[in-house]
Order: structure tokens, then sequence, then C-alpha cells
């Protein structure tokens, strides 16, 4: 736990201190969700009813802007070595990158969602749901992104490349994300089920992630 913490703190602290962090992605974030009323029009039933999707859509693609960062600052800079070195399992290193991710990225996304709620007509019951599946759910991206980033480590502008790996992976996370918040708001499905299952999905990607980025890694650095 203490060689957790300590990757956690340092991890953390380049996060904030390199790509922007959280204030570049909550800025992306408002600007989508600022964009579709103006594409589909002044409807503000309609802004109701696909509200859910177009935060969680917003959250998903806000969450990719850091993560061609995650992996590759270290690998620039010499770090990954280092790390690839040292005595804690280089699993338990990615595991901190990608939590240190979302603490500075995705937390802050989940943060914001109130008040961006507000935009698209939603009640505070509604935009309470998001948050929750939020909360829940974005980890999940954020541990998908991490096998994403280490397959890209060595290559040059592979910005482009990891989103089409990653997105379609990220498909079950949005639908059930999606369901879960439109089941707490208008039904019919109960909420637990599509709830259960982006529950199940964020446990498994935070499992499977860090052994899987961690595989690619040592395949791609050979």
């Amino acid at each position: 736990m203490t060689a957790l913490a300590a990757l956690l703190m340092r991890d953390l602290r380049l996060a904030v201190r390199v790509g922007g962090g959280a204030p570049i992605g909550v800025l992306f974030f408002l600007i989508v969700v600022t964009l579709v009323p103006f594409a589909i029009g002044p409807d503000l039933n309609l802004l109701a009813r696909i509200g859910p999707a177009i935060l969680w859509l917003g959250a998903l693609l806000a969450n990719l802007l850091a993560l061609d960062r995650l992996i590759a600052m270290d690998h620039e800079d010499g770090s990954l070595d280092l790390i690839l070195m040292a005595r804690a399992p280089l699993e338990l290193a990615l595991a901190a990158k990608a939590l240190a991710h979302w603490l500075s990225t995705g937390l802050p996304l989940v943060i914001a969602t109130p008040l961006l709620g507000l935009l698209l007509n939603l009640d505070p019951t509604a935009t309470g749901a998001v948050a929750l599946t939020l909360i829940a759910g974005t980890p999940a991206l954020t541990f998908i992104g991490l096998i994403g980033a280490a397959l890209t480590t060595a290559l040059r502008r592979g910005g482009l490349l990891l989103a089409v790996l990653v997105l379609p992976l990220t498909i079950p996370v949005l639908i059930f994300g999606v369901a879960a918040a439109n089941a707490a708001i208008v039904g019919p499905v109960p909420f637990g089920t599509p709830f259960s299952i982006l529950c199940a999905l964020t446990l498994m990607s935070i499992v499977v992630g860090p052994f899987a980025a961690a595989a690619a890694l040592r395949q791609g650095l050979e």
C-alpha cells in the first residue's frame, strides 16, 4: 500500500503539471455539451430526453484527451525504464497511473456534471442519476484507455490510433451508463439492472486493465 500511495502521489503531480489535467478536460466537456443545443435547436423536451447520452458522450471524449500522454510522457523522459526496473510490479505502477489520471481528469468531469446538466434542461434528480453513473463508469474508461496507451507508447503520433483502439472497447460502458441514467429518470427498466452491469464492467476493467497494459508494454518495448 505504501508503494501504491507513493506511485499515486507522483503520478498525480505529473498529471496536474503536464497535459492540462482537469481544466482542459472540463473545458472540452463544456464545449461538447454547449454545442449540442445549437445543433438540435431550442427543444427543451428533446434536450432533457437525450441529456444523459450527451453528458456521457462528452465525458467519454474528454477522457480521451490526455490518454496519449498517460505512459508516453514517462517513455520520452526515461522514467519508464526506471519503472520497468523497479521492485514494484509494473502492473501496480500502471494501476497507480490510471488512478491518478482518473482523479485528475475523470473526477472533475463528474463534479462539473450538475452545472452542465442545467444547460440540457435536466432536473436535479436526472442530473444526480447521470453523475452517479459517471462516477461508477468513468474509471472503466480510464482503465480501458490504459491498455490503448500501453499499445501505442512506442509509436510516434499515436494519439489517433489510440482513439481508434479505445473507442470500440468503451461502447459497452457507454451503453449501460446511459441506460442506467435513463432508467433512473424515466424507467421502465429498474435502475439496478444496468447500473450493476456498469459496475461489473468497471470492476473488470480495473482488474484486467493493468495486467493487459503491462503485457502490451513489455511486448512493445522489446
